[in-house]
């Protein structure tokens, strides 16, 4: 599992940082329009201002040089100090400022994008989540949001202040002499080139990392979370995921080792190119001063001011242009989850007496040339009950997440009401459609949220949590709900824990209070004993009667209530008819029936 892809680098297309700019511009600064315009005209003010202390510099050393020498009064010197200080207090103020408006906006705007993020993962094709690319691609998404605000924010500073700062001082500089502004250049361009080199480096590594880290996180959640807590430690492999993690972590971190090590061997031979230009601009001021072409007070003020812009430099480019081109890759990757293909469709209105029509259909998972499902055609009738059967990896459940829309076929049609699926959108697909499936999700809420999570588009009502709590034999009178509607399901948030067979009533529960025209169980009884089963799929029938219902079990004991039974093998239809039909005739479902029956010959009786 922890081979690395190398093969795909070069089909992948690389965006420059000026395009990544104009892609995420839009969202950022829409996230907080005013205050990203104020702190704009603040860093301009802000590169005034240091510009301005040094000059404030020169003057106030030339007056004081003036005054040894009787040639001003010592007013003016106060005067010129006075003004040093000013610039200075509002250097720092206006530094503190903007510190405070950038901290505020990258929590605002980090909120703004993870709601993107969201928003773009529930707009995609549920079969994307089958694609191992697509996964790992929404990691490496969710990976560099941060850093997208940051690259933002940043790009924006460098024009608000950094270029501002450069353009002023360089202004100055040249006033003096034209060659000083050489300096800024000097200092520029090796470590620029450094960074550019390093963003490509820590790009490619963070391509190889997306998958690793993925491997490393579902690891770790073996050997801790809940869900895998008490099996990972009871049959004792705690130890075995406790190595897959420490190796899949140790490739990750070498990963990053050999792109940190290639890096600062490259940033040491240009600091030592910088180092040598910082000693060459100091030469040429104290040459300038020697040959009387510039004044004491201005020798000192530049020789302050290039340590200032030598820390400056470093501060953009070492320190921000240098982090921005170590989290390019993950920059590049917020903005691929964006700009990923969304399963399209026209919002339709569906009218309630609606027929599903499955045409010649067939299916493959994404990265599989085996066919799930292979030339399926039949038609579910308004009203009818039909259960699904057949052996485990059959197609069962493939065929429902077909029948439901979740996934669109590789050939063929399914509609509902004569409209192509694809044709639709999820919410209008998922409108009328209720569905409890075998691996239901155990939410850490209050029991009344937990049902009524199903329609959240409405108020929690209290009649139809009862109502759907009796469909589903659910006694929230029961001591383990302690507080009733309101008892709190999770330990972790001081409440309590239930049995495996009081979660799946909750979960039915919850299908049964969504409204809809179409629901499906899609085997979620797995731990309630097969005569409490017959027991909600009977009622389940019953209150289904002016509802298209499905059942997908393989406990062929509940099953003779359907008006149908389709019987899948190997992702084709093996056989249909009611259970008197099939029961009667040698094929895959009486052989099916036989091998069962006695698990639940008492319940038939």
């Amino acid at each position: 599992m922890r081979s690395i892809n190398k093969g795909n680098e070069k089909d992948e297309i690389r965006i420059n940082a000026y395009q990544l700019f104009t892609k995420l511009a839009p969202s950022v600064f829409g996230a907080a329009p005013f205050a990203l315009i104020i702190a704009a005209l603040i860093s301009i003010l802000q590169s005034v201002f240091w510009v301005l202390e040094t000059m404030a510099q020169h003057k106030f050393f030339d007056a004081a040089t003036s005054l040894t020498t009787g040639k001003i009064a010592f007013r003016i010197v106060i005067f010129y100090l006075c003004i040093l200080a000013l610039a200075n207090i509002g250097c720092q103020v206006l530094n503190g400022v903007i510190n405070y408006i950038f901290n505020v906006l990258i929590e605002k705007i980090t909120g703004k994008l993870s709601l993107n993020i969201h928003q773009k993962i529930a707009r995609l094709s549920p079969i994307d989540f089958e694609n191992t690319k697509k996964l790992d691609d929404i990691n490496k998404a969710i990976n560099g949001k941060n850093n997208a605000v940051l690259f933002t924010l940043l790009v924006a500073s460098i024009f608000t202040f950094y270029i501002p700062y450069f353009f002023f001082m360089g202004w100055y500089l040249f006033s003096l002499k034209p060659i000083l502004v050489q300096s800024i250049i000097l200092v520029f361009i090796p470590t620029a080139a450094t960074q550019l080199i390093r963003s490509r480096i820590f790009t490619k590594m963070e391509d190889k990392s997306g998958p690793v880290r993925r491997e490393c996180e579902y690891y770790e959640n073996c050997m801790v979370s809940r869900e895998y807590f008490k099996e990972t430690r009871l049959l004792g492999g705690f130890y075995f995921f406790k190595k897959q993690f420490i190796d899949t972590l140790k490739l990750l971190q070498n990963l990053r080792f050999r792109a940190t090590m290639k890096t600062n061997l490259i940033e040491l031979t240009m600091r030592i190119v910088t180092v040598c230009g910082y000693y060459g601009i100091l030469y040429m001021l104290f040459e300038a001063l020697m040959n009387r072409e510039i004044t004491v007070g201005a020798f000192a003020a530049v020789f302050n001011s290039i340590g200032s812009l030598y820390g400056i430099m470093e501060e953009i480019i070492c320190r921000n242009l240098g982090s921005m081109a170590q989290n390019l890759g993950t920059v590049q990757n917020y903005l691929k989850l964006l700009e990923m293909p969304e399963r399209e469709g026209v919002h339709y209105d569906i009218p309630k007496n609606f027929d599903i029509v499955l045409d010649k259909v067939s299916f493959s998972y994404p990265g599989s040339s085996k066919e799930a499902i292979k030339n399926v055609s039949f038609t579910i009738h308004h009203g009818e009950t039909l259960a699904v059967v057949g052996e485990n990896g059959s197609g069962k459940s493939t065929m429902i997440r077909l029948i439901t829309g979740l996934c669109t076929p590789t050939k063929g049609s399914v509609s509902f009401g004569g409209i192509d699926t694809k044709k639709l959108s999820m919410k209008s697909l998922f409108s009328k459609t209720s569905a409890v499936f075998q691996k239901y999700q155990r939410y850490q809420m209050k029991l009344c949220e937990n049902i009524g999570i199903s329609n959240v588009e409405r108020n929690i009502d209290k009649d139809l949590l009862d109502d759907a709590c009796i469909k589903s034999g659910l006694n929230q009178e029961d001591s383990s709900f302690t507080n009733g509607y309101e008892t709190m399901l999770s330990r972790e948030f001081d409440g309590v824990d239930l049995s495996g067979g009081q979660w799946q009533r909750i979960a039915i529960a919850r299908g049964f209070y969504r409204d809809h025209e179409l629901i499906i169980l899609d085997e979620p009884t797995a731990a309630i004993d097969p005569y409490e089963e017959t027991r909600i799929y009977n009622k389940f029938a019953e209150i289904s009667k002016d509802k298209t219902a499905i059942i997908v079990t393989h406990r062929l004991g509940s099953v003779k209530l359907a008006d149908r039974i389709i019987v899948m093998k190997e992702g084709r239809i093996a056989q249909i008819g009611t259970h008197e039909e099939l029961i009667q005739t040698e094929g895959e479902y009486s052989k099916l029936y036989e091998a069962q029956e006695q698990w639940y010959r008492e319940v038939l009786v």
